[in-house]
């Protein structure tokens, strides 16, 4: 992977967020790239239950002070950095008062999705590039996990279809076995609409449940990774009618040599 440029952006990362399956291959999958020899960079949420003075986050004012337009209205873009200090790696959170203030990531006490997730998936996914911009920062592949993050291959192939930054940047999106139960707002389709993406692109979001949220960062995407062992039959059907590169899962343990392997025989070639 020497000198190859990847761009990891995530749901979910540890150390700032509980272990699970995405945040810890979110981790992982850097950490190898890194070992590598491959130069990257990582995008997460500020969620309002990150704590900031524990990680020591601070705001990269030069980063920040751009407003992004969700569904008609102005939210501003804060960019905050930390950095994994055994790892050497610098994460970049990208935050906004409205959608990440809260102390909570996904969801209420109650356990119920927030009703704006919808829009805060939009924003992170704007927010990601619009950064990577201002870094000039050109990825050879950009590799999504979780599904906050999923919208991001839509955003690219569509909303950013001509900027000359990722013309040829190779998307790669990770399939986990964790979702969220229940649908977000029904009105996801129409904001995204508004951005001028045709809602035939997105007809399945009609119904935005996780299967069908992950399907549209799956048709917008060069390469699957098949990351959790079990995947809804629903999902494997549609990722084989594809015909792109799939990688099936593999352990922990297997994964450094597999994915290197796979960013450059399958993503590269």
């Amino acid at each position: 992977m020497n000198g190859k440029k990847i761009l990891f952006v995530s749901s979910e990362l540890v150390p700032y967020l509980p272990e699970n399956p995405v945040s810890l291959m979110s981790y992982e999958a850097p950490r190898m790239v890194n070992s590598n020899g491959g130069q990257i960079r990582i995008f997460m949420p500020r969620y309002g239950n990150i704590n900031e003075r524990r990680h020591q986050l601070h705001e990269v004012i030069r980063l920040s002070g751009m407003n992004l337009v969700i569904n008609d209205m102005d939210m501003p873009l804060i960019i905050k950095v930390a950095s994994i200090p055994r790892e050497r790696i610098q994460v970049y959170f990208i935050d906004n008062e409205e959608y990440f203030k809260r102390k909570a990531t996904f969801t209420d006490a109650e356990g119920n999705l927030f009703p704006d997730n919808d829009e805060r998936a939009i924003f992170f996914a704007k927010g990601v590039v619009e950064t990577v911009k201002k870094l000039n920062w050109s990825p050879d592949i950009i590799h999504v996990h979780g599904w906050m993050a999923s919208l991001l291959p839509l955003y690219l192939r569509k909303y950013y279809a001509d900027e000359p930054l990722f013309a040829d940047s190779k998307i790669v999106t990770s399939v986990y076995n964790k979702g969220y139960d229940g649908q977000l707002d029904g009105e996801m389709i129409n904001k995204i609409a508004f951005d001028g993406i045709e809602t035939e692109s997105v007809s399945s979001l009609s119904t935005p449940d996780y299967n069908n949220l992950l399907k549209v960062a799956v048709d917008y995407s060069d390469a699957v990774i098949l990351a959790s062992e079990e995947i809804s039959e629903e999902l494997k059907n549609h990722i084989t009618n594809l015909s792109k590169p799939v990688l099936p899962y593999v352990s922990l343990q297997e994964a450094e040599e597999a994915y290197t392997n796979f960013y450059k025989t399958e993503v590269l070639k």
